[in-house]
């Protein structure tokens, strides 16, 4: 037992009770105190509740007013002795609160303005003058802590002469099993107690079932982790397998050149696409056939189509990139496919890279959700409807397409949606069917078409956990406290 508990102790047993700790310990520190009154808490020798008090302190402006007088007091003063005073040599006298003295006399109605001077008001009785109230007052809160007129305190607080602290003082009681002295309890049963009996005569302390114990040391998934895996599961419960995802670099060939993207295309600049630096190119693939397809359908020889007639070249599909987009994986998939064509239904959930300026809505770096769903004979009513299930299942019922250009699908919708937030309807994602140019080339029956979608995985994890800076959640400004104790998604409740 420390020297402060017993002195509590003795001081209950004296008095009866403690009204007021501040008053019977006034050198003593308010935590210091409480800490020792948890410990008397915890055996049930005290009760005690908090008294919170605030305090009104001086700043060093006002201690200084308490000493020679308010500012505006000291300038009326000095106006009365030299019958006037320029307003320019004002700061002479008041120095930097000479503003503020010279603004509080005017309101005061002490001094009024004769051209570039300052003169005694006409208002004012010289013969018994004014009191310095600004001092008065501050000298009672030096005293007392307080003022007791509420709208001059206001004031005080304002012109910043004045800070508030809070003060923490107790009333404690006697508690239920109050003594002078304290015995040890005993936390656990241990083998010497049962061995020598002594356990039926210790006194233990009791189990205090609201504590929340030692939270573990254990990590804790990302909400983008949170969220993909409720993507995982819609694409499980809807009969698709998931692609292999963990090749970051691709080559041209398979970023650009199979999508049927050509290669003077915006998107393969530099600008828009991080290019490998060392090594620069990667080897042929080893499917000689579908490379030539491929630069065959490019050049407009091939497969019924034009084409976009130029000189495809071997060097540049050869060129290391990181993906711009998981369709590259998807290509290599439908590419395996042509050696057994059979109805498929496919998604991948990755990371991919784009050379965009950094901002609240856009990072270089994010993830994409892409599904492709393989039939013979599919339709555009097909690819509507099953945007309409999949988006369903994340409870986003309302939605309307518009045609757009992808380069690889044709036709192509953007995918929107209501947003009931922003009072209008916004872009969740895009679609469309991929092009014979795209798909032929691989070997796959023409009638066997492929439906494919995307969209971010940020953007719904944004909406879903309220954050409107995509920085806080990707990069080093996110809060662990916010990774930690968000909850596990759910996307049966509309994200939009």
């Amino acid at each position: 037992m420390s020297e402060l508990q017993l002195t509590i102790l003795q001081t209950l047993d004296k008095e009866g009770s403690i009204e007021n700790t501040l008053n019977t310990f006034p050198k003593l520190d308010s935590q210091e105190v409480q800490a020792a009154l948890n410990s008397l808490l915890a055996r049930s020798k005290i009760t005690y509740k908090s008294i919170e008090k605030e305090k009104w302190n001086l700043t060093k402006e006002a201690e200084e007013i308490v000493q020679n007088g308010s500012h505006e007091y000291r300038l009326l003063e000095t106006i009365l002795k030299l019958e006037h005073l320029k307003i320019s040599e004002v700061g002479n006298v008041l120095g930097p609160a000479g503003k503020t003295g010279q603004a509080r006399a005017f309101k005061n109605g002490w001094i009024s303005k004769n051209g570039d001077e300052l003169v005694v008001s006409d208002k004012l009785d010289k013969s018994q003058l004014p009191s310095d109230e600004t001092s008065t007052e501050l000298k009672e809160v030096q005293e007392t802590g307080t003022l007791k007129d509420a709208k001059k305190l206001s004031e005080l607080k304002k012109r910043k002469l004045v800070t508030v602290s809070k003060i923490l003082s107790f009333k404690v009681e006697k508690g239920p099993e109050f003594s002078l002295e304290i015995e040890k309890l005993e936390t656990d049963i241990t083998s010497d107690m049962v061995i020598s009996g002594n356990w039926e005569n210790a006194k233990f302390k009791p189990y205090n079932f609201n504590s929340e114990g030692v939270y573990p040391d254990s990590g804790a998934l990302h909400p983008l982790m949170k969220v993909r895996e409720e993507f995982r599961q819609i694409f499980f419960s809807l009969g698709f397998s998931e692609m292999p995802s963990n090749q970051y670099v691709e080559t041209g060939f398979w970023n650009f050149d199979t999508l049927f993207v050509p290669q003077q295309h915006p998107a393969r600049d530099l600008q828009d696409t991080f290019y490998i630096k060392d090594p620069l190119v990667a080897g042929a693939p080893e499917d000689k056939t579908y490379m030539k397809n491929i630069k065959d359908v490019h050049e407009g020889n091939a497969f019924g189509s034009i084409g976009y007639r130029y000189p495809w070249n071997e060097e540049e599909s050869l060129k290391l990139v990181l993906r711009t987009h998981t369709t590259a994986i998807s290509s290599r998939i439908l590419h395996e496919l042509a050696k057994d064509p059979k109805p498929s239904r496919l998604f991948s959930i990755d990371r991919v890279f784009r050379n965009e300026a950094v901002d609240a809505t856009h990072l270089a770096e994010f993830h994409q959700v892409e599904g492709v769903l393989a039939d013979y004979d599919l339709t555009l009513g097909d690819l509507i409807g099953f945007m309409e299930d999949f988006f369903g299942k994340m409870g986003v019922k309302d939605l309307r397409f518009k045609p757009t250009y992808n380069p690889y699908t044709e036709p192509s919708m953007e995918i929107f949606s209501w947003h009931s937030g922003l009072g209008k309807w916004v872009e969740i994602g895009n679609s469309g069917m991929f092009r014979p140019e795209m798909l032929e080339p691989m070997g796959l029956p023409k009638n066997l078409r492929v439906l494919g979608w995307g969209l971010s995985l940020e953007r719904p994890t944004m909406i879903k956990y309220g954050v409107s800076n995509i920085r806080e959640l990707l990069g080093h400004k996110v809060s662990l406290d916010f990774i930690e104790t968000n909850p596990a998604a759910r996307l049966d409740e509309d994200l939009v």
